[in-house]
């Protein structure tokens, strides 16, 4: 199944788009985000989805890089997934990993960042923390849109971020953010 494509708008060079869908299943996107657990291992959510997808060899090769801290991230090969890499990203623990914003914010600035060292074109997230990391919807996302939105315009390689959203209510909840920070656009294109 497509995924269905809620909001997008650009910063800078880099379109951002807000979709609902599956993000084991991206096609032509260079990474895929996986909401990591410190030791990189298949678990429930994200990871669990992941890691299914991709294989045992995805755990495999996370074992040499693990453990990783609240807001860091590391990439590995996509093994059996459409994409060529995947970044690991440990979002925060709400109320126990703090400062948790700034711990979620880094998690997004360090992917792209990483992804723009790789020379990647293309990354989709997750709505990192917002399972069982108990992180609330409406604040992660207004954290992760706005930590995009502030990074893309100084992405030289990376031009498309796409969060890939599970459900009705996290589409509408980013949907609603990225146009308030894109200054109220309708759903189309616009510049924050």
């Amino acid at each position: 199944m497509a995924d269905r494509i809620a909001s997008s708008v650009t910063a800078g060079s880099v379109l951002v788009e807000v979709a609902e869908g599956d993000i084991t299943d991206q096609q032509g996107f260079d990474a895929v985000v996986n909401a990591a657990n410190a030791q990189l291992l298949p678990g429930g959510g994200v990871a669990g989805a992941l890691h299914r997808a991709a294989g045992p060899g995805l755990a495999e090769e996370g074992r040499a890089l693990a453990p990783i801290r609240p807001g860091e991230c590391v990439i590995t090969g996509g093994h059996r997934l459409a994409n060529p890499w995947v970044i690991h990203c440990l979002g925060p623990v709400y109320r126990m990993d703090e400062p948790a914003e700034q711990l979620l914010a880094s998690c997004y600035r360090k992917a792209l960042e990483l992804a723009e060292r790789r020379g990647l074109t293309s990354v989709a997230f997750p709505a990192i923390s917002t399972g069982v990391f108990g992180y609330p919807m409406e604040e992660a996302a207004a954290v992760a849109l706005r930590t995009v939105l502030e990074v893309a315009p100084r992405l030289e390689k990376v031009r498309r971020v796409r969060f890939v959203l599970m459900g009705s209510r996290a589409l509408q909840v980013h949907t609603r953010a990225l146009e308030r920070l894109a200054g109220g656009g309708g759903g189309g294109q616009g510049r924050p």
